[in-house]
């Protein structure tokens, strides 16, 4: 700092907020949903969560390497135990549009066994505190990789993934964290 100038605290850029806290009600956020007949449907984040037991989990982007490869395939894969563990519903949010969320569930045959939220403003990942500014890949603000269990609306647990890959957020991880 030059002498004589005043420090105003951290830039708004670099003051984050921490992620949602266990015990805590999942924000209600409006997004849209392209159903598998083509139509769009508008929904809110809470309502999805509401009377079930839930698994939701963050990708930063469809289609990248990790997560098309690895992250949502692991959970299209195991789909069944996870509802034979007591899920209702498996989530796979991003910040993306609608349309590249249907388009990626229909590549990954992901209907039937994980729905999609697309959070195209990244809304629900900023009120979750899960943001991550990638504009150093062009990626702008994404949602970090994570998982949550969720019961009736309230998280129950919440995993951030720390490496490159999916160690702690994949569904074998997620499985194994379920009573």
């Amino acid at each position: 700092m030059r002498p004589g100038r005043l420090s105003r605290g951290p830039s708004k850029a670099t003051v984050r907020a921490m992620p949602i806290a266990i015990g805590q009600k999942i924000p209600s956020v409006k997004f849209k949903r392209v159903l598998a007949d083509g139509s769009v449907a508008d929904l809110d984040s809470a309502a999805v969560f509401a009377g079930k037991k839930a698994v939701l989990f963050g990708v930063p982007g469809p289609f990248t390497p990790t997560c098309h490869k690895h992250h949502l395939p692991s959970y299209v894969a195991r789909a069944r135990e996870l509802a034979a563990k007591g899920i209702d519903t498996v989530v796979c949010m991003s910040v993306a549009d609608h349309w590249v969320m249907r388009a990626w569930a229909d590549d990954q045959d992901a209907e039937g066994k994980v729905d999609m939220l697309a959070d195209g403003n990244a809304e629900l990942t900023r009120q979750l505190g899960l943001e991550v500014d990638l504009a150093v890949a062009n990626m702008g603000t994404r949602c970090k990789r994570f998982v949550a269990t969720l019961e009736d609306g309230k998280i129950t647990s919440l995993e951030v993934e720390t490496s490159k890959g999916i160690e702690v957020t994949g569904a074998d991880a997620c499985l194994l964290r379920l009573k």
